[in-house]
């Protein structure tokens, strides 16, 4: 299938950054959000990141309004309709994930392709939730979007080749390079990632060192572009919790058990550069 037409289903910073990346690619793409101020402002940002982009040199003002004019508003997934394929970015919880894709296979043609840009939930049990499984693949960007060039592709096992086949030839017209990964708990990047993460969390904890030179270490040591505190400020320490406690119980082992500390940062709100403190101000 060429793909012409694209729903992106959650308007975070993760949907618009999606919703960007396919507009500026030819695509038409309805960002949709059940809160209509959340829609705006992620229009809003991908019209300010078009606009840096024309001042920096990186993109013709022309093509900038070209992308602007491929995107449009929506609120529900009946908005969805009449698209080839569809990108749940929604929050990292199961429930309200199986319940979009529940909404999006009533409401889209059955020959759509339904994605989720889930970072760690088995994709085996979303698409369970959807009326043609087959369709239904994991799609995962890294954040962010326009400037990250890796798509994590996971294939449920209900999959069929046409559908990623489809979804890997979308992800390339984007820009993006693919990997494809089994349908387990974390998928491969988040498999190695956030257990990283959450040792520095227990370190952290312990008293090894401060946050700053756990960070600084982590950096120089290992020539990483930022410390893994950093990091999971970046991500959302909400996300970082709810992505270890499926390693934790999709895989069983004391290893994958989330800190006590990532916990209680999350218990207090403190969830990163989106509340304005996490492991560290903002």
């Amino acid at each position: 299938m060429d793909v012409k037409s694209l729903a992106v289903i959650g308007a975070g910073q993760m949907g618009a950054g999606i919703a960007q990346v396919a507009a500026q690619s030819g695509v038409e793409v309805v960002l949709i959000d059940v809160e209509p101020l959340l829609v705006q402002k992620g229009l809003d940002g991908i019209r300010a990141q078009l606009d840096k982009a024309v001042a920096k040199g990186k993109l013709e003002a022309g093509s900038a309004q070209a992308a602007l004019g491929r995107l449009r508003k929506g609120s529900s997934a009946q908005d969805a309709a009449g698209c080839d394929f569809a990108v749940e970015a929604a929050t990292e919880n199961e429930a309200v994930k199986r319940r979009i894709f529940a909404d999006l296979a009533r409401a889209m043609r059955p020959d759509a392709i339904l994605a989720s840009n889930t970072s760690s939930i088995p994709l085996t049990r979303i698409a369970a939730a959807a009326t043609h499984p087959e369709r239904v693949i994991g799609m995962h960007f890294m954040n962010p979007v326009p400037v990250m060039q890796l798509v994590e592709i996971i294939r449920a096992i209900q999959t069929s080749d046409a559908t990623y086949a489809t979804t890997r030839a979308l992800a390339e017209r984007m820009g993006k390079t693919t990997v494809l990964s089994k349908d387990m708990p974390g998928f491969i990047v988040n498999r190695i990632l956030l257990p990283m993460i959450n040792e520095a969390c227990f370190a952290l904890q312990e008293g090894l060192g401060s946050a700053e030179d756990i960070d600084t270490a982590m950096k120089l040591g290992t020539n990483q572009p930022m410390g893994p505190l950093t990091l999971a400020d970046f991500i959302g320490l909400d996300t970082c919790l709810s992505i270890a406690e499926v390693l934790h119980k999709g895989l069983g082992e004391d290893k994958y058990r989330p800190a006590p500390l990532l916990r209680q940062h999350v218990e207090a709100g403190w969830l990163g550069r989106k509340s304005g403190r996490g492991f560290f101000r903002y």
